[in-house]
């Protein structure tokens, strides 16, 4: 299958050669791409990411203060009374369930590590809450460790836009999305994917007019 490229037919040998001048484009774009939820250790980081689940990472930093006030660590989130994890949260959404999830998360931690966030994706999944995007979250971020790449709503709907992939499967899209960038890129992908999608890409009035990727494109207005 072949597509239409800004008026220039483009086959799958293409692709890895429009996605390395996306890439380029948008480091020059965003030098500072980086992970917007606010974190000090990998046990914030990845309480902020179970939160962040159909949340904005600006909401998750308004909350996260209070709850890693009253519970700095693991063991002591893992002793917490769901109630009071509840109404600290309450404003991320979905709070009872998030609120299970980390309590049972911290637990976990305590029981088979030690208190301490791992530093694999088997490991990681086997906690609470914890699928493969939050891991790659968690391993990319916290520990500088490209295991994959981050595949959320922004990341889906750019990868789409920009010719990147077919599919509408996470897990479809990052395994697209890793044949077509170096493994020391991975998590830096995911950053610029989601920096433009929240400044320029916007879901519902994307500004193509300011964007830099709009002569490659082939979902440009432009």
């Amino acid at each position: 299958m072949r597509r239409t490229l800004k008026g220039r037919s483009v086959g799958p040998s293409d692709r890895l050669t429009v996605a390395k001048k996306i890439v380029a484009l948008l480091k020059a774009e965003y030098p500072d791409a980086h992970c917007e939820l606010d974190f000090r250790t990998p046990y914030e980081l990845i309480v902020a990411t179970i939160l962040s689940a159909q949340c904005t990472d600006a909401r998750v930093n308004m909350v996260t203060p209070t709850l890693f006030a009253r519970y700095p660590t693991a063991k002591a989130l893992s002793e917490a009374t769901p109630a009071e994890v509840e109404d600290i949260i309450r404003s991320t959404g979905f709070f009872r369930n998030k609120t299970k999830s980390l309590i049972g998360m911290a637990q976990a931690l305590v029981v088979d590590h030690g208190g301490a966030v791992p530093r694999t994706m088997e490991e990681l999944r086997r906690l609470p809450g914890v699928g493969r995007k939050t891991a790659n979250v968690i391993l990319g971020n916290a520990y500088g460790i490209n295991e994959g790449i981050t595949v959320d709503t922004h990341v889906t709907r750019l990868s789409r836009l920009l010719g990147l992939t077919r599919h509408d499967d996470p897990a479809q899209i990052e395994q697209d999305l890793m044949l077509l960038s170096p493994k020391d890129h991975w998590a830096l992908v995911s950053h610029l994917l989601i920096f433009h999608g929240r400044r320029v890409c916007v879901a519902r009035r994307p500004r193509c007019a300011e964007c830099v990727l709009s002569d490659i494109c082939p979902s440009s207005a432009v």
